[in-house]
Protein backbone atom coordinates (compact mmCIF):
# COMPACT_ATOMS: atom_id res chain seq x y z
CA UNK A 1 0.00 0.00 0.00
CA UNK A 2 0.83 3.01 -0.73
CA UNK A 3 1.50 6.64 1.70
CA UNK A 4 -1.08 8.40 -0.06
CA UNK A 5 -3.96 5.95 0.02
CA UNK A 6 -2.98 4.98 3.70
CA UNK A 7 -3.01 8.37 4.57
CA UNK A 8 -6.92 8.89 3.02
CA UNK A 9 -7.86 5.91 4.98
CA UNK A 10 -6.47 7.42 8.43
CA UNK A 11 -8.47 10.41 8.05
CA UNK A 12 -11.71 8.70 7.19
CA UNK A 13 -11.24 6.04 9.79
CA UNK A 14 -10.48 9.57 11.96
CA UNK A 15 -13.42 11.38 10.98
CA UNK A 16 -15.88 7.73 11.83
CA UNK A 17 -13.97 7.59 15.46
CA UNK A 18 -15.49 11.15 15.94
CA UNK A 19 -19.26 9.90 14.92
CA UNK A 20 -18.99 7.41 16.75
CA UNK A 21 -17.76 9.04 20.30
CA UNK A 22 -20.13 11.92 19.16
CA UNK A 23 -23.11 9.28 19.60
CA UNK A 24 -21.82 7.66 22.96
CA UNK A 25 -21.35 11.28 24.47
CA UNK A 26 -24.67 12.18 23.44
CA UNK A 27 -26.38 9.38 24.68
CA UNK A 28 -24.19 8.92 28.08
CA UNK A 29 -24.46 12.49 28.73
CA UNK A 30 -27.36 14.73 27.08
CA UNK A 31 -30.21 12.48 29.24
CA UNK A 32 -31.69 11.72 25.41
CA UNK A 33 -32.92 8.46 24.54
CA UNK A 34 -32.36 7.61 20.90
CA UNK A 35 -29.31 9.29 18.28
CA UNK A 36 -29.45 9.16 14.44
CA UNK A 37 -25.65 8.37 13.89
CA UNK A 38 -25.31 9.21 10.15
CA UNK A 39 -21.79 8.15 9.08
CA UNK A 40 -22.39 8.95 5.60
CA UNK A 41 -22.76 5.60 3.81
CA UNK A 42 -25.52 4.87 6.16
CA UNK A 43 -27.87 6.68 8.92
CA UNK A 44 -28.34 4.17 11.86
CA UNK A 45 -31.00 5.20 14.69
CA UNK A 46 -29.13 3.99 18.34
CA UNK A 47 -30.54 3.86 21.64
CA UNK A 48 -28.75 3.82 25.49
CA UNK A 49 -29.16 -0.11 24.88
CA UNK A 50 -26.25 0.51 21.94
CA UNK A 51 -24.26 2.41 23.80
CA UNK A 52 -21.99 -1.51 24.28
CA UNK A 53 -22.23 -2.47 21.20
CA UNK A 54 -21.15 1.52 19.97
CA UNK A 55 -17.72 1.08 22.01
CA UNK A 56 -17.17 -2.19 20.64
CA UNK A 57 -16.89 -0.64 17.10
CA UNK A 58 -15.09 2.67 18.23
CA UNK A 59 -12.43 0.18 20.12
CA UNK A 60 -12.07 -1.88 16.67
CA UNK A 61 -12.03 1.57 14.81
CA UNK A 62 -9.06 2.72 16.84
CA UNK A 63 -7.19 -0.81 16.53
CA UNK A 64 -7.70 -0.29 12.69
CA UNK A 65 -6.26 3.26 12.70
CA UNK A 66 -3.20 2.25 14.86
CA UNK A 67 -2.80 -0.52 12.40
CA UNK A 68 -2.62 1.64 9.49
CA UNK A 69 -0.56 4.49 11.15
CA UNK A 70 2.05 1.82 11.53
CA UNK A 71 2.13 0.98 8.48
CA UNK A 72 2.17 4.32 7.44
CA UNK A 73 5.27 5.20 9.41
CA UNK A 74 7.14 2.21 9.02
CA UNK A 75 6.86 0.30 12.29
CA UNK A 76 5.60 -2.74 12.22
CA UNK A 77 2.72 -4.48 13.98
CA UNK A 78 3.77 -7.56 16.09
CA UNK A 79 1.63 -10.54 16.86
CA UNK A 80 3.50 -12.82 19.93
CA UNK A 81 2.31 -16.19 20.87
CA UNK A 82 4.24 -18.16 23.36
CA UNK A 83 7.00 -20.70 22.35
CA UNK A 84 5.87 -23.73 24.09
Amino acid sequence: MDASFLTDRIARLKVTIVLYEDAVDALATDGIQSYILDTGQNRQNVTRLDVADLNNVLESLYNRCATMEARLNGSGVLTVRPCW
